[in-house]
């Protein structure tokens, strides 16, 4: 990104900084996905090996993940630094420096952030796939039973299903997400709601604050990648009920 501009002499410089900050999210959000495709397929080695107990291949595997992570952290705060400049950047008389704009703008969404890569939920997923090949159902060291059900079943979609159709965004065919609140729906629907006037824009999910536009709701690669988790997740919850309710059935015969 260039670190200065001309001058604005109408809202023509507006709307290409706008722009830019568009196309330059949406990559971002596509190497985001590419990271996690990579988090998970290591995961799945990494199963494989510890099984072979290859445990030093394991951790290797484990630092390579953390090493993601950090850089999905990084890609992250680039990201929402890019969209909140894109949203509030308004031009003014003075050459603008970009890339002071952009540092600082990174270092104060990092001054908020309280996760730490260590914590991060791509990375207990790993661990705990690695645990449950030779102790499957038992406590992780320093962790108690909450926090085994945390992880087990925590997932990065803010909202479960459509506001508008209420289907599952699991069984959505096409679904779209807020640039801005980051709220799933379904598009054909969410694209009527936002045409009609008595919507006046609002997000349809209950309490959230945002107005949406049309041309900042669409398909991201990440979007993709999460609910493909949640019906992972959901078959997994299911098959664990299915042999719950099976050993239920033996114990009161």
């Amino acid at each position: 990104m260039a670190s200065t501009s001309a001058p604005p002499r109408n809202n023509a410089a507006y709307g290409r900084i706008t722009t830019a900050a568009s196309t330059i999210y949406s990559d971002n959000q596509t190497l985001i996905g590419e990271i996690r495709k990579a988090t998970l397929m290591m995961k799945e080695i990494a199963v494989d090996l510890e099984s072979d107990n290859k445990s030093e291949m394991v951790k290797e595997l484990e630092d390579g993940v953390l090493e993601l992570v950090k850089a999905s952290d990084e890609c992250t705060h680039l990201s929402n630094a890019i969209q909140s400049i894109g949203n509030e950047y308004q031009p003014g008389t003075e050459l603008t420096n970009f890339s002071k704009l952009l540092d600082d703008k990174i270092k104060r969404l990092k001054a908020g952030s309280s996760s730490a890569p260590q914590n991060h939920q791509w990375l207990r997923q790993f661990r705990e796939a690695i645990w449950n090949v030779h102790h499957a159902g038992q406590l992780m060291p320093g962790e108690d039973q909450e926090d085994i059900v945390m992880t087990s079943t925590e997932c990065s979609l803010l909202n479960l299903t459509c506001p508008l159709t209420g289907k599952p965004v699991t069984e959505i065919a096409d679904p779209v997400r807020s640039m801005d609140c980051k709220h799933i729906y379904e598009k054909k629907a969410i694209m009527q709601y936002i045409r009609s006037k008595a919507s006046q824009g609002q997000c349809p999910v209950a309490g959230c604050p945002k107005r949406l536009r049309a041309d900042r709701v669409g398909c991201d690669p990440l979007m993709l990648i999460e609910i493909d988790e949640m019906r992972s997740l959901n078959k997994q919850n299911a098959r664990a009920d299915a042999i719950e309710d099976f050993t239920g059935l033996d114990e009161e015969d």
